[in-house]
């Protein structure tokens, strides 16, 4: 191993350490701060006026019938305004001259936006201009994060609350969660990355020298302001097409460590926040063991499958250098891509297309674990209590006992409902990669057009794409070209089935927890917050997910990177 192989991992170990610390120094007071935004009996005078004016009554709390419906309203009404906003892009200011979007990348666009998925079919910076871009994308990269944690706050009521109807308002927490956590945060976070050389401005365009000294015009924007939510909100959709491998997106090393611990710094403090508001720490603790183990596992076999690429540029690069940013390494890349697609964010500051296939299945099968490790804003806390439910059925069967979970009995209604969860994503993924394959005007429409590379990778192009649509993460195989009149509505119907079935099943769950009567701790009960029983969820997290996929990755990056 040469001086310079020992330095890059040197200095790649060194960011991953780092990240660790920052999470570690932020969990508790990040955490705690959020549970109390989220149960205080206090309003903020700002908040008072949302409601005035959405003509709520903050005292009055709602059914999970009730509070799905509004959320599901809420949603519908975004995707309205935002399609809205790009088709009549050319008649609003600061369009930067750009036509009106077309209607089936509008509706994609919507849809992916809406559902915190943040897909792109296009070139920001050559489509959207900034009006579209702060009113309409910005915006819903806050309030489609805003809604992955109201349903995470939903279930945790449900689970600590006893004999009642309720499982509190959506549009109070939707309001304290933008306005308590996420704005304050990301303004503090987009001052950092501005200090970093993110761009910040309204100008349009501006010059600089090339490097045969000629003047280049290069595309700005208001950069830093969505950056910040968008790795906070775990969004993912940047303002330049090459996403955060754009220095003027992620100009340094250091601005990248930042983004990673952004897009997992709320994910990883819902576990604090938890524990606290259930009224036992420990349960907390054991959920992040959980994400943790398979975070671990993940980013290691990322970062191995890319520096031991097979071939003469990789042994001469040092590893798998190709689509990877010079300033952030093999292990910086991996680090990010492994934190992106576990967090569904969908944020790349390397183009995944360009992984080995052992390498790149890896983000897919992130995505495919359902981003649990730790997940979503939101999305990710939910998803893994849905799994630990599953975890302490089986541990019923095992031992013959009725299961229960922290005092919750887990019967017929309660396994219908996340078996129901855990079932939609694999349906959706195979489905919509099967049916381009399968109807023959759409198969010529894939292979011929949105296909850049035939054959076993041309398959996981198409795999990854409807797996990111319907895990809601938003990155892509950068070879596949997805603003077609197949796959723009299906990705984008895939989005919004993806997103709201699993949150009214997750809010159905959290009502019939809430229904029930807290049973009391016997000699039976199965401990939720040992070793054994973070083992025992990582061992369902992984049979019951990951190797729902296992025939089709045969047949896709496998293959690949076996022959």
């Amino acid at each position: 191993m040469t001086a310079v192989d020992t330095t890059t991992i040197l200095a790649g170990l060194g960011q991953i350490a780092a990240l660790l610390l920052l999470l570690a120094l932020a969990w508790r007071p990040v955490g705690d701060a959020m549970a109390r935004a989220l149960s205080s009996e206090r309003h903020l005078a700002v908040e008072r006026g949302a409601y005035r004016l959405l003509g709520v009554d903050p005292a009055r709390e709602q059914s999970w019938q009730a509070y799905a419906r509004a959320l599901l309203a809420f949603s519908l009404i975004s995707v309205l305004l935002v399609y809205l906003l790009q088709r009549t892009q050319a008649l609003l200011p600061l369009s930067n001259g750009l036509p009106a979007v077309p209607e089936p990348l509008a509706f994609n666009t919507a849809a992916s936006f809406t559902t915190n998925t943040n897909w792109q079919s296009y070139s920001p910076e050559l489509t959207m201009g900034h009006l579209v871009q702060l009113g309409g994308l910005t915006v819903q990269n806050f309030v489609s994060a805003a809604v992955g944690i109201v349903v995470a706050v939903a279930l945790m009521r449900g689970i600590a609350r006893e004999r009642t109807g309720t499982i509190g308002s959506f549009w109070v927490d939707l309001t304290r969660a933008c306005v308590r956590i996420l704005l304050p945060i990301s303004a503090l976070m987009a001052l950092l990355l501005v200090l970093g050389g993110v761009v910040q401005t309204l100008s349009p365009f501006g010059t600089t020298e090339s490097l045969t000294g000629g003047q280049a015009t290069v595309p700005l924007g208001p950069v830093a302001s969505q950056e910040a939510i968008k790795l906070l909100g775990t969004n993912g959709g940047g303002f330049f097409n090459a996403n955060s491998a754009h220095p003027f997106e992620n100009p340094t090393a250091w601005t990248s460590l930042l983004q990673v611990f952004l897009l997992m710094l709320i994910p990883v403090a819902l576990t604090r926040t938890f524990g606290t508001m259930i009224g036992d720490r420990r349960q907390g603790l054991a959920i992040l063991g959980t994400m943790g183990v398979l975070f671990a596992v993940s980013l290691a076999a990322a970062s191995v499958a890319e520096s031991i690429g097979a071939g003469t540029a990789p042994e001469l690069a040092g590893g798998a250098m190709e689509g990877k940013e010079v300033r952030f390494g093999i292990l910086g890349s991996a680090l990010y891509g492994t934190a992106s697609t576990l967090t569904s964010t969908g944020a790349v500051n390397s183009m995944h297309d360009s992984w080995t296939a052992f390498g790149g299945m890896m983000p897919m099968l992130n995505m495919m674990l359902g981003e649990v490790a730790p997940g979503g804003v939101g999305a990710g806390l939910y998803g893994m209590l849905v799994l630990a439910v599953i975890a302490v059925f089986v541990a019923g069967l095992l031992v013959g006992r009725t299961p229960e979970y922290l005092g919750k009995q887990i019967g017929p209604r309660e396994m219908k409902l996340a078996a129901l969860y855990i079932l939609v994503g694999p349906a959706l993924v195979l489905v919509g990669t099967a049916l381009s394959f399968a109807i023959p005007g759409v198969r010529e429409s894939v292979v011929g057009t949105s296909i850049w590379n035939p054959g076993l990778h041309g398959l996981s192009e198409v795999l990854y794409a409807f797996t990111s649509a319907a895990n809601n993460n938003g990155s892509a195989f950068a070879g596949l070209t997805a603003s077609t009149d197949w796959l723009a509505p299906a990705l984008g119907v895939t989005m919004l089935l993806g997103r709201y079935v699993p949150i009214v099943l997750v809010l159905a769950l959290a009502g019939t927890l809430a229904a029930q009567g807290r049973r009391p701790v016997t000699v039976g009960t199965l401990p939720t917050h040992r070793p054994l029983f973070v083992g025992l969820l990582v061992g369902v997290t992984l049979v019951v997910t990951a190797l729902t996929y296992f025939p089709i990755l045969t047949l896709g990056p496998i293959a690949e990177g076996l022959l």
